[in-house]
């Protein structure tokens, strides 16, 4: 999608900038010469700027969805490493005997589970004889993982979802911004062709009013 708006907009010889995940920079149009010329210009021109907002559009629904996705699926994540690192550090205070005179500590956990949106089932967990934890890896795919293990990955997992979030967020804004600069850019060429129109109107009655003028001159 990057290519082909980069394509499209090839304005000028130069390669437009972008952001860096590869989305093109429409240029500010600090000239409307640098991109009509005459009124056969204008309508390509409009064109080309339509289609160039259809294609920022396009990104930013996309951008916006998978936004969306990551921040409902980010607590999600964010409870399962937490209960993890709870497990780990009541199995490693048990391992150590910290807890051994402290019944709470050492009794099992009594918890609910998810089987579905609706549907949960209680379930008792003794701490002390965790050795790994289920984890759901999407895709119908359930997989083992030690403690410690699951820790790390789940960590890096919730890391990796928080930065693709604020990559979201931010080609979303640098989307709205290129939006708002092609508008501009379509406004300011419409409006020149406007005004073009307007002369060469105005041209036109006014030689024709010379040509009247000069043929009752010769008549008298």
């Amino acid at each position: 999608m990057a290519t082909e708006i980069s394509k499209s907009s090839s304005f000028s010889a130069a390669e437009p900038s972008t952001n860096p995940r590869g989305i093109p920079t429409f240029p500010f149009m600090t000239s409307i010469s640098s991109y009509v010329s005459s009124a056969a210009d204008v309508e390509p021109t409009l064109r080309r700027f339509q289609e160039m907002i259809a294609k920022y559009q396009f990104m930013e629904a996309n951008v916006s969805k998978r936004a969306a996705g990551l921040r409902e699926k980010l607590p999600e994540m964010e409870s399962t490493l937490s209960t993890v690192r709870f497990l780990r550090r009541r199995k490693a205070k048990l391992e150590e005997g910290d807890d051994d005179d402290d019944e709470e500590a050492v009794a099992d956990l009594e918890t609910t589970f998810s089987l579905n949106d609706t549907l949960y089932a209680k379930a008792k967990i003794a701490p002390r004889e965790i050795e790994e934890v289920y984890l759901w890896l999407g895709a119908n795919v359930m997989v083992a993982y030690p403690l410690a293990e699951a820790e790390e990955m789940l960590k890096g997992r919730v890391e990796k979802a928080e930065e693709t979030l604020k990559a979201c967020t931010e080609d979303m804004e640098f989307l709205r911004v290129q939006i708002t600069t092609v508008e501009v850019a379509t406004a300011r060429v419409y409006n020149w062709d406007v005004v073009e129109k307007r002369k060469s109107k105005a041209t036109g009655g006014k030689e024709g009013a010379d040509g009247d003028e000069e043929g009752g001159k010769e008549e008298g």
